[in-house]
């Protein structure tokens, strides 16, 4: 049974990069000195644990399951390319400038993994991207925010 698809992580190539890094970073570096630490705090012959060694050996585990997420992403990950140059609906990928509440935004759609709203980094499952997914400049769509509904209009797909 083959769910090649199904199991698809969209990611830009900048992204996967930035995941490939961090995962070389763990696997590298951060991983042999949480082991070393682990070995270094190991109390011999007491069969209670002082707390310094159970924090290395939580700390090793908590690098040892992102080792494994990180791996499972970069095992999955399918580059998001857009195609055209000039697209004419809003894909994965793109930049899209919407017009809202007397604002100009731009913002970029992007996997969940590299999703960051702090650098206009938004993504497809997002109620935004959601609702910008398809969306052509000139479209209107309408997005439920805390401070109410928000009606952008597309201006603008790079």
């Amino acid at each position: 049974m083959d769910n090649n698809n199904q199991n698809k992580i969209p990611i830009t190539q900048e992204g996967l990069d930035e995941i490939k890094k961090d995962y070389d970073e763990l696997v590298d570096l951060k991983r042999p000195e949480a082991v070393k630490i682990v070995a270094e705090t190991r109390t011999i012959g007491d069969l209670t644990e002082d707390n310094e060694h159970i924090q290395a050996k939580q700390t090793l585990s908590f690098i040892d399951g992102k080792i494994s997420e990180l791996g499972e992403v970069i095992k999955n990950a399918e580059i998001i390319n857009h195609g055209s140059k000039n697209p004419t609906q809003v894909n994965l990928g793109c930049r899209v400038t919407v017009e809202g509440d007397g604002h100009s935004l731009i913002y970029h759609l992007v996997g969940e993994w590299e999703a960051d709203p702090a650098e206009m980094k938004i993504s497809h499952q997002s109620p935004l991207g959601q609702s910008l997914l398809g969306k052509k400049v000139g479209d209107k769509v309408e997005v439920e925010a805390p401070a109410g509904k928000i009606v952008y209009t597309i201006k603008k797909i790079d």
